[in-house]
């Protein structure tokens, strides 16, 4: 075709944006019947839209076509869900969105964050997955649920009553005991830098610095991790990093080696960052609900 062969040299020059589509024949014809000026460049590879608002024009249609797949992806989802629905005191179908509400689950929050487009509603405590996500969600359910389950309070009240009194229950207290008191062994000869987020077996924390205070080597392998007989360690004390702080650190290209993992501290790489940054936005949506629930204003119209 002649707009597709012919590649004006005044292409550079001209007011105008330019596009990559897929190459897809209904695509091409809808973009062609939104933009009849849009000619191909050879030499850009790409279509060439003229006039000083193209890029806000093809922005805007392209986000249109978006949309247009998004709504019928829903569609195609929500005839998946009724033609073979999930049952579950933990999953409501609602004509926009599926709804989930569980108990609190590390399992169950790791799960969901891996459904594209899932989104945690803080007002409402559920999360909420669009129809189009239907198949991703049903492939997850059956851990979603199990967690879920196993972290009822009657099924959490059953576990400890089971081990109660038992080896279990006692090394159970003991770790807790020991994470309460935020600290952490390091070689005494390799502390880690103090000012930069740093990956544990603990999870990526802040160092705050150590008084010396050697560590037993029995501790260091119950809690945290196998302690070289040849090494010898110091409490380090630690604090959890804000999310402006993770957001900011730069992650390692790598995931740990085999020394780092012995020495007990490295560089945190995307994922376990991801995870911190995660749970730091958690703690700080926590915080604003207690600040907000606390404020004075509230507590008035409380009591009014």
């Amino acid at each position: 075709m002649d707009e597709e062969t012919n590649d004006r040299s005044a292409t550079s020059a001209r007011v105008g944006a330019t596009t990559d589509l897929p190459h897809d024949r209904i695509t091409l014809a809808r973009f062609r019947e939104a933009f009849p000026r849009a000619r191909w460049s050879d030499r850009l590879n790409a279509w060439f839209v003229p006039g000083r608002t193209a890029q806000k024009r093809i922005s805007r249609w392209l986000a249109a076509m978006e949309a247009e797949a998004d709504r019928f992806a829903d569609e195609k989802g929500r005839d998946a869900f009724a033609f073979d629905s999930i049952e579950s005191r933990y999953l409501e179908a609602t004509p926009a969105t599926l709804q989930i509400q569980t108990p609190y689950s590390r399992t169950v929050v790791n799960e969901i964050r891996e459904i594209p487009h899932a989104r945690w509603d803080a007002d409402r405590r559920l999360w909420t997955v669009p129809y189009r996500s239907f198949d991703e969600l049903r492939r997850r359910w059956p851990t979603i649920e199990a967690a879920a389950e196993r972290s009822e309070p009657e099924a959490r009240r059953a576990r400890r009553e089971a081990i109660k009194g038992t080896q279990e229950d006692e090394a159970s207290k003991a770790r807790m005991r020991e994470r309460r008191r935020k600290r952490y062994p390091v070689p005494a000869d390799d502390a880690p830098p103090s000012d930069r987020a740093i990956g544990t077996h603990v999870g990526v924390v802040f160092f705050l610095g150590t008084d010396g205070e050697l560590a037993d080597p029995a501790t260091v392998t119950a809690f945290y991790f196998p302690a070289a007989n040849s090494d010898e360690y110091v409490w380090a004390s630690w604090r959890s990093g804000s999310l402006e702080e993770l957001v900011t650190t730069w992650p390692a290209r790598t995931p740990p080696n085999e020394h780092e993992l012995e020495r007990g501290w490295w560089i945190p790489d995307l994922e376990e960052l991801r995870i911190a940054r995660r749970d730091a936005k958690s703690r700080r949506r926590a915080r604003e609900r207690k600040e907000a629930k606390d404020a004075p204003g509230e507590r008035s119209a409380d009591h009014a």
